[in-house]
Parts: C-alpha cells; sequence; structure tokens
C-alpha cells in the first residue's frame, strides 16, 4: 500500500504535516462506532503499516476547505452563516456504510446514499467561494460519502499485502452499518505524518 500521509504532502493541492485546514465534517457518535466499526475490525486495521482511527476521530469528511490561518474570523464567520442558513430545516441525514475496501492508501467504508451528503458538498463550498472566492481549490473535486477505518502509513506500508488484508476482511462476519447524521461540524483539522486530529469549532443543526 502507500503511504496516505506522503501523498496528501505531495499531492497538487498539498497538505502539509502541522497545517490547520479547515473542514466540514459529519461526525457520528464515538460510543456507536466504537461499538459498530471500530471494535469489529480491530485485527484487521491493527497492523503494522496501517494507523487505526480512533473512533473520536472517525468521521466523514464533506469539505476539505483551506488554511485556517488564510482566513479572517470575519470570513470563517461568513461562511459558517451562509451554511447555517443554507441547511436550516434540512433533516438528519441518514447514511449506511459498507463494509470495508482495502484500498491503496487506506481501510474505508463506503456510505450511501449519496446524494443528501453531496448536497452539502455543494453547500459549503457555494458558502466558501461566496466568501473567499478562487482563493482555494475544490477538495474533493468529486463526491462520495466515506468513512476511513486506517491508513497507511509509514514505511512499513510498502509491505502491506493487499490480498491478505482482503482474505482477512472475506472471514470477517460482519455487516453494513446505518448512522443518522443531525448536525454538520467546521473543525480545523491537521495531521502529524501518522494521524489526523482537530480543533472543533462550532456545529450547525440540519434539524
Amino acid at each position: 500500500m502507500e503511504d496516505f500521509f506522503a501523498n496528501v504532502e505531495n499531492r497538487r493541492h498539498a497538505w502539509p504535516a502541522g497545517r490547520r485546514d479547515l473542514h466540514w465534517h459529519l461526525l457520528p457518535d464515538p460510543a456507536v462506532v466504537h461499538e459498530r466499526l471500530v471494535e469489529p475490525y480491530r485485527e484487521l486495521t491493527h497492523r503494522p503499516g496501517l494507523e487505526p482511527v480512533p473512533a473520536r476521530w472517525l468521521h466523514v469528511t464533506v469539505l476539505h476547505s483551506g488554511p485556517q490561518q488564510e482566513a479572517s474570523p470575519q470570513e470563517v464567520e461568513a461562511i459558517t452563516t451562509r451554511v447555517r442558513k443554507a441547511v436550516a430545516a434540512t433533516g438528519s441525514i441518514e447514511l449506511t456504510f459498507a463494509r470495508p475496501s482495502i484500498g491503496t492508501q487506506a481501510v474505508e467504508c463506503a456510505a450511501r446514499p449519496g446524494a443528501a451528503a453531496r448536497r452539502l458538498w455543494e453547500t459549503t463550498w457555494t458558502a466558501t467561494t461566496e466568501v473567499v472566492g478562487p482563493r482555494w481549490p475544490l477538495v474533493p473535486a468529486t463526491y462520495h460519502p466515506h468513512t476511513t477505518l486506517a491508513y497507511a502509513a509509514g514505511r512499513d506500508a510498502q509491505h502491506l499485502d493487499r490480498g491478505q488484508l482482503k482474505a482477512h476482511l472475506s472471514d470477517l462476519d460482519t455487516g453494513e452499518v446505518s448512522l443518522f447524521f443531525s448536525q454538520l461540524a467546521l473543525v480545523a483539522q491537521w495531521h502529524d505524518g501518522r494521524h489526523i486530529i482537530w480543533e472543533h469549532l462550532t456545529d450547525i443543526p440540519l434539524t
């Protein structure tokens, strides 16, 4: 597998370690995801070369916005106000997460239906560009909701055998998981080359 963090640091729109970027997330209940998504796959995700995501940091990214230091407090407030107005009375979102897939950089659970989450992606991007213009790129450029259970990281990532991981996954008798989201979270998020963490800024109700 490939080191996820090395890739985000070297991609066209790089995200270097330590830089706080504004992100919009759907955040599940940590207790629920610990029981239903973290623990059932512990033997799969806790292997050399994989960095498992603890329940408290499990998230569904809606939009990776721009560097926090490039936005004034007034701009952040203006974006937040626009998002709040746009999603008022939207209603809670239910996403059903599939069993994990073994990608080239991470172990992920795709979610469906994508339409409601995609509308939030469009809404947050529209609000952002109305305030800051074309200053920041659209990340991701196309959107599908998912959550990551473990990132490939460090020098051991290249030694991970995806075939063996898939074989282990095939022996796990687990099913899909449905989760409800009643609010949208704005966070200032960074990584240290092995983990993703954030400072929580605000929540916006969807109901």
